[in-house]
């Protein structure tokens, strides 16, 4: 009878936190450990450990992603976090029958686990700190150090990301520069915060990383900022600031470092992509080899951001 009861609570417990975890599209979880992932028919069920406890979760009805000319609301999953509980009225994950085959897809950036479901369709887990500070700075609050798991499910060629390098303002900043493609067309949304913070489900924020910089030695984080629209495209130059999104906003050094990664989470229900580039040096404006490369980058600069009337500023 305590069994009974307790399976009650846990799953009462489950059906509260799916109805308002359900609204956050492919992010199932924090600091999540032991994942694993069956799926049967269009269905996928993941189990893993968090907060201290088993949880399995099913997800459902979403492939691939639209465009942002589509006029249609983007592709999302459904989510149940009882495990079938909710929507079905029994804990299906209990006699869920896998039929996913090892996975054998395109290799992705923060793999988990993945697998081949039997139409040939691909589901992956992926799982990266998107919400670290920015300029290096060390993390305060457990939402900033957590790991979040990602689900994606899709077919055909995943959406690509470009990053680039170059000097930017005559060779007074380092810069990077870039864009973003699904399907042949730029991804971009169509509001954005103050902050820069997309509010529709098109929009992507990409996540700038630098590797041994003035903030300390590997990979820190440098800033998020929003794909452009319409073009897909961005660019951005390292320079010192005093960043308003840290504690009273200290002074912080230019946070070039010897090379560059982006990442960002992937359009509608695909995987999130990763770009790296290695940083070109130190500008010298008396080297010829050096001087003659940032000519053929500001013309690459001019043709990835065309149409673009911010990035038309910044060189």
């Amino acid at each position: 009878m305590r069994r009974v009861c307790r399976f009650i609570l846990l799953s009462l417990c489950a059906l509260l936190l799916g109805a308002s975890s359900a609204a956050a599209s492919d992010l199932l979880d924090l600091n999540a450990t032991n994942v694993t992932i069956a799926t049967h028919g269009s269905t996928a069920l993941v189990t893993y450990r968090a907060k201290g406890a088993t949880r399995h979760v099913l997800a459902w009805g979403a492939v691939n992603a639209l465009t942002p000319d589509s006029g249609q609301p983007q592709v999302r999953f459904k989510h149940d976090y009882s495990g079938g509980l909710r929507t079905q009225h029994r804990a299906v994950w209990v006699r869920f029958v896998d039929e996913c085959r090892p996975y054998d897809g395109p290799r992705l950036a923060y793999f988990v686990v993945g697998c081949k479901a039997r139409d040939g369709s691909y589901w992956a887990l992926q799982r990266w700190q998107r919400n670290l500070p920015h300029r290096g700075w060390e993390p305060w609050t457990p939402w900033q150090r957590a790991w979040e798991l990602r689900l994606s499910h899709w077919t055909g060629p995943l959406a690509q990301v470009e990053l680039y390098t170059d000097w930017a303002f005559n060779g007074d900043a380092h810069g990077i520069f870039g864009r973003m493609s699904y399907g042949g067309k730029p991804v971009h949304g169509f509001h954005s915060t103050s902050n820069g913070e997309p509010t529709d489900t098109y929009g992507r924020s990409l996540y700038i990383d630098t590797h041994d910089s003035a903030y300390g030695p590997g990979w820190e984080r440098e800033t998020s900022i929003l794909f452009r629209k319409p073009t897909g495209s961005f660019c951005y130059s390292f320079w010192p600031t005093h960043d308003v999104s840290l504690p009273g906003s200290p002074p912080r050094p230019a946070g070039h470092g010897d090379g560059y990664r982006i990442s960002v989470v992937g359009p509608g229900v695909t995987p999130d992509v990763v770009a790296e580039a290695p940083d070109p040096g130190r500008w010298d404006p008396n080297d010829r080899t050096k001087v003659n490369w940032q000519k053929q980058q500001l013309n690459l600069f001019d043709q990835v951001t065309a149409g673009d009337a911010f990035c038309a500023t910044q060189h």
